[in-house]
């Protein structure tokens, strides 16, 4: 094990959800002196956590002076490091890391780290779901799963599947995964990034910091981003793309005649496309990462056929609601950009009611007006402030039209359908407006549709 022995440092965990507290039990159990801080409040499950394994904390401020005494901070991701204390953190030298980057440290196990803009969590949960239907003695952790610090101070895993988000690779510094996943990257987040592209960029590339020639990269050959940063990229580490295009000389992954094909290490096997548990476009990118990495891992082709053909789709992820008077219900509540929301519309027939809104992260709507104009026949409107959304979609659809709460959206949405459509929630924006989460938005959507 690594770093087994540490003197009794002082540690301050920066935010008390599940990455913070699963960070504060484990130094507690690496013999630290722990204390963790919540500028607003701390959810009972994880008080009761907390008190447990008796973590001193305080929640609805930051004792500033007690902070600063710190020897390492542990921030969760949702604490931006411009926030004061974190600036003034900095002036006085405190190191200040993730929980990933923490964690990492006290463990052996692989590392198998998926980032994106747009499917991580399936890939992620797909990923899972092949090792572990596999036998292998695997955890789930990072945006989805137990925390990794949590996981690694109470059980042991031999592997484990860690989604990554942007913020989670910005404090992440000697962690190193085995297998590296990058997705797809399109504008999310820029608010953090100081509204500049090539930051967020550079931050989902740190998921290949640290590696070397024993480690694997992962990516989709044609996201013109990815193509464009690999340049300016050197690394020891293996390349392995992914394509659904033409060109797929090289390529671990790719689509042929209907079928999924993979081909390394000298090991060739397929899949039917139709036999896949995952429809849509996205979904084929999501399979041939996840297949790539249970290949890699020795997983054998068989138990990888299955579990592609048998794994149960998301939560909030073009998840099937239910069929009411012949009109289809799609929670995607999960699509909190735009990108996020052409791959749902791509995957639709047409006669789509579309429910748009929220929170909106200077979004640029143009990349699915094609989309809307060949799908969509009515729009909802579902925010506090809809004006960004009229202002750009006035006019290119017969019906657009606005709600303040999700009962009126269903029922406007009820009103709007016919017979053979679909009601899609893919909202391109953030909850935080009218709800809590873009998990609260989707499971709203879904008691209002079932109460139909």
């Amino acid at each position: 094990m690594k770093n087994e022995k540490e003197q009794k440092k002082r540690l301050v965990v920066v935010g008390g959800g599940e990455s913070g507290v699963g960070a504060a039990v484990l130094g507690k159990v690496k013999g630290m002196d722990v204390w963790l801080t919540d500028a607003g409040s701390i959810a009972p499950k994880y008080k009761e956590m907390l008190e447990q394994w008796q973590i001193a904390y305080e929640e609805g401020h930051h004792s500033e002076q007690r902070c600063l005494a710190a020897d390492e901070i542990v921030k969760s991701p949702g604490v931006p490091i411009t926030a004061p204390l974190m600036v003034k953190a900095q002036q006085k030298n405190i190191p200040i890391i993730s929980e990933i980057e923490f964690a990492g440290r006290y463990t052996d196990a692989k590392m198998v780290c998926i980032t994106g803009s747009n499917g991580k969590t399936t890939t992620t949960m797909l990923t899972y779901h092949i090792l572990k239907s596999a036998g292998l003695n695997v955890g789930l952790a990072g945006n989805v799963g137990k925390s990794l610090a949590l996981q690694v101070a109470t059980v042991e895993h031999d592997v484990y599947v860690i989604e990554l988000s942007s913020f989670q690779l910005d404090n992440m510094y000697e962690f190193k995964a085995n297998i590296a996943v990058l997705l797809n990257i399109t504008p999310d987040h820029l608010d953090r990034y100081d509204h500049k592209m090539e930051n967020y960029v550079a931050a989902k590339f740190r998921i290949m910091q640290n590696q070397g020639a024993d480690d694997a990269f992962i990516y989709w050959q044609d996201d013109p981003i990815i193509a464009a940063q690999l340049k300016h990229i050197t690394t020891t580490a293996r390349m392995l793309p992914f394509t659904a295009g033409d060109e797929h000389d090289g390529c671990a992954a790719y689509i042929e005649d209907g079928r999924m094909r993979f081909d390394l290490d000298g090991k060739y096997w397929e899949i039917a496309r139709d036999e896949l548990a995952l429809k849509g476009l996205h979904n084929l990118y999501n399979s041939m990462a996840a297949g790539i990495t249970a290949t890699l891992l020795d997983i054998r082709r068989d138990d990888i056929r299955r579990a592609l053909s048998d794994f149960q789709a998301v939560e909030h992820r073009l998840e099937y609601v239910r069929t009411l008077d012949g009109v289809r219900y799609i929670n995607d509540s999960k699509a909190t950009n735009v990108n996020s929301t052409w791959y749902a519309l791509e995957s639709m027939p047409k006669g789509v009611v579309l429910i748009l809104g929220g929170k909106d992260k200077g979004n640029d709507y143009s990349e699915i007006e094609e989309l809307v104009r060949e799908k969509v026949s009515a729009i909802v409107c579902l925010g506090v402030d809809n004006s960004k959304l009229h202002a750009f979609f006035d006019g290119m659809v017969p019906v657009v039209e606005d709600a303040r709460s999700m009962a009126e959206c269903v029922e406007k949405c009820h009103s709007l359908a016919q017979e053979g459509q679909t009601v899609l929630l893919s909202p391109c924006c953030a909850s935080f407006d009218l709800f809590k989460s873009y998990e609260d938005r989707g499971r709203q959507f879904k008691e209002q549709v079932n109460a139909l």
